[in-house]
């Protein structure tokens, strides 16, 4: 008969149960499911080829600078791209585009599809008059991707001093982006993001006016309350208090 000490075999058990646990993780990982993402969009102006996996985008050909640009955070496996990716990526939109002209005149210039964005504005942060702060103009659910985002402070156009983000495909093939202002907040400013798609009938204008919230008055009239009441209790327990000493 073999002998062991409990300490023993809780260790032995400890052991086969985080063998266990190792198994069933690499089962579940091995079984997860994950989309990839290829594309390759052209029309006559523009062209857009993009890597991704499961929704995020991992790589994307900047035709204005010319190379191919990781979009992934620096923590995250980006996978591996060789080089000339970018050139095949231009070649590809040349192919696109030739595909395209084919393509339009066999099926004699049917109607683009389109899809109109919405749009809004908010600022990231509370906000304090005089404190640095950024405003947000967020568009969402836009088909074919060209789009023109403007922005006003007060009537005078700052496009210059917004930001855009690289274009965000949702799994309906509709693009999402955002557009970004710094700003110091001022009393009475107004701000404007205007945007300009095909699919709109006329500029699509938000409009965000720098108001401050003011100190609520609820919690001191609450209080003041709260303070008139007590000290009521009290005189009237004093007066009764008197009045039946003086019974007495």
């Amino acid at each position: 008969m073999v002998k062991c000490k409990s300490s023993e075999l809780i260790t032995t058990v400890l052991e086969v149960f985080f063998v266990l646990v190792f198994v069933l993780g690499l089962s579940i990982i091995n079984h997860l499911v994950h989309r990839d993402i290829a594309l390759v969009l052209c029309s006559e102006t523009f062209g857009e080829r993009i890597y991704g996996l499961d929704g995020e985008e991992k790589w994307h050909a900047d035709f204005r600078l010319k190379k191919g640009v990781m979009t992934l955070p620096q923590f995250a496996d980006p996978g591996y791209y060789p080089e000339g990716a970018y050139e095949t990526a231009v070649s590809e939109i040349e192919v696109c585009k030739s595909n395209l002209g084919t393509m339009l005149k066999a099926y004699k210039n049917p109607a683009e599809p389109k899809d109109a964005p919405q749009s809004a504005i908010y600022s990231k942060n509370r906000v304090e008059l005089g404190s640095k702060n950024t405003l947000i103009c967020y568009i969402s659910g836009f088909y074919p991707a060209r789009i023109g985002v403007s922005w006003t402070r007060n009537n005078v156009n700052v496009t210059s001093e917004a930001s855009l983000s690289r274009y965000y495909i949702t799994d309906d093939g509709t693009f999402n982006l955002v557009s970004a202002l710094s700003f110091t907040p001022e009393e009475g400013d107004i701000y404007t993001c205007t945007v300009e798609h095909v699919a709109l009938d006329r500029p699509q204008t938000k409009t965000w006016e720098v108001q401050v919230e003011l100190p609520g008055v609820g919690a001191s009239v609450f209080c003041g309350v709260g303070l008139a009441v007590g000290l009521l209790g009290v005189a009237v327990g004093t007066f009764f208090l008197v009045k039946g000493n003086n019974c007495n």
